[in-house]
């Protein structure tokens, strides 16, 4: 039977949306808890923009030293032959390439420079620049397929399959799907197309998770892998995407679900240090009733629910909590405190560096690690993690990388030109 592996869209998708910002560095933190956790792909960034290149680079490189395990690394680009071109020097070799295939969004967002003809040439001609670049694995997205015609999502998926993408993405853009109409377009599409099928389902009606979990029950009946797209706690554009905890917990848990097998090696006592994490990183509280998370998942008041929790917990908890990574008590440093960070000393850091159990060759060593804390503290603006300050001893060269970001000049610009003439009168 065909399987169900999950990529993890927060590096890109979430991020993009307003308010959750993660530095590079959380980024990189980001990438190395989905891996522990077994996470099959993180689709990273994208791999066009600038000032996300290094960044990519490092990424790369931490993974040839194993560090993410077996998880690929992806990027996201329009489906336009110039961004992909532009995007390889990175060194990446998976992409996803996305355009938009509605008639809502032909008509009234490309506004005539685009129509079904061209869109699907533009996204042939992505995917052959992509071939001819390197490119290991391919996916083409249909934005916006929940509400395209299946004829010609089955067109778009055919012309890009013809010309080497392995996968495509279903994008439930604007959380438009049920999941009794979300699984049967999806075993149509799988069936007509027999390719792969993402799922990429928003959360604007609710139904983000069970659009994912119904998508992809669609993908694996017409015998074709299913790869649902997921967020860390569900973030993402406007009501959030498909939460990855919610995802794998139906399908280990969910009646008539078990029985779909999950095609990564998933590590679930992860879940709960991942959550936390981002949580932190980004400054959104996790929500008290998040499923496996939330701090009322597992605590009871109710009299009857407190009977029947102390007499067996499996009378009112479906899963347990050390399952899922989390402790039975948290606690938190009070009284004196040193810390380390932006304005940080060398003291300091060793004093730090020590209570965590790692110790420097030589001062000059300490030095090179203080100033990646610095640097890293300067992006972050906020205390670190002990898995942050361990991840930067332990792979500083490559985490020196992430802090290389140079902005392009304005080469010819008047606003350029403004600018020295006032600095030269000065």
């Amino acid at each position: 039977m065909a399987k169900v592996y999950f990529i993890d869209v927060t590096n890109r998708d979430g991020v993009q949306a307003p308010r959750m910002n993660l530095s590079k560095f959380q980024k990189t933190m980001l990438n190395w808890y989905l891996a522990r956790l077994g996470i099959h792909q993180s689709e990273m960034g994208f791999p066009m923009v600038q000032h996300e290149q290094n960044y990519i680079r490092s990424n790369l490189l931490l993974q040839q030293k194993g560090v993410f395990g077996q998880m690929v690394l992806s990027g996201w680009c329009r489906a336009v032959a110039a961004d992909v071109t532009g995007s390889l020097p990175t060194g990446l070799k998976d992409f996803n390439l996305s355009i938009s295939t509605s008639d809502q969004m032909i008509v009234n967002k490309f506004q005539g420079k685009l129509d079904r003809a061209s869109v699907v040439r533009e996204m042939v001609e992505a995917v052959k620049a992509a071939r001819e670049g390197g490119a290991r694995t391919i996916g083409v997205n249909a934005e916006d397929a929940s509400r395209t015609d299946m004829d010609f999502l089955v067109e778009f998926g055919l012309a890009g399959k013809e010309v080497g993408a392995q996968r495509l993405r279903y994008c439930d853009t604007v959380g438009y799907e049920s999941p009794y109409s979300i699984e049967a377009r999806v075993h149509e599409l799988a069936s007509r197309t027999k390719m792969t099928i993402e799922l990429h389902c928003h959360n604007d009606l609710g139904m983000g998770v069970a659009n994912s979990v119904a998508g992809a029950r669609g993908a694996i009946e017409a015998g074709q892998d299913a790869w649902i797209n997921t967020s860390v706690n569900g973030i993402g554009e406007r009501a959030g995407g498909a939460d990855l905890l919610s995802c794998i917990l139906a399908f280990k848990y969910g009646r008539g679900l078990t029985h779909y097998e999950i095609g990564d090696p998933l590590d679930l006592s992860v879940a709960w240090p991942l959550s936390q994490y981002i949580a932190q990183a980004m400054g959104i509280p996790i929500p008290i009733c998040q499923p496996g998370v939330g701090v009322n998942m597992f605590t009871h008041e109710s009299g009857i629910h407190a009977d029947g929790a102390l007499k067996d917990r499996h009378n009112y908890e479906l899963y347990d909590f050390p399952a899922l990574g989390i402790p039975e008590v948290t606690t938190e440093r009070t009284g004196r405190n040193i810390t380390t960070g932006e304005y940080g000393g060398l003291a300091g850091l060793k004093y730090v560096y020590e209570r965590l159990g790692v110790h420097f060759e030589n001062d000059d060593e300490a030095r090179y690690v203080l100033s990646l804390v610095q640097h890293a503290n300067a992006q972050n603006h906020m205390p670190f993690t002990d898995d942050e300050l361990r991840f930067i001893a332990k792979y500083p060269d490559e985490v020196r990388v992430l802090f290389w970001v140079t902005p392009p000049p304005l080469k010819g610009s008047r606003a350029l030109k403004e600018v020295g003439h006032r600095i030269s009168r000065e």
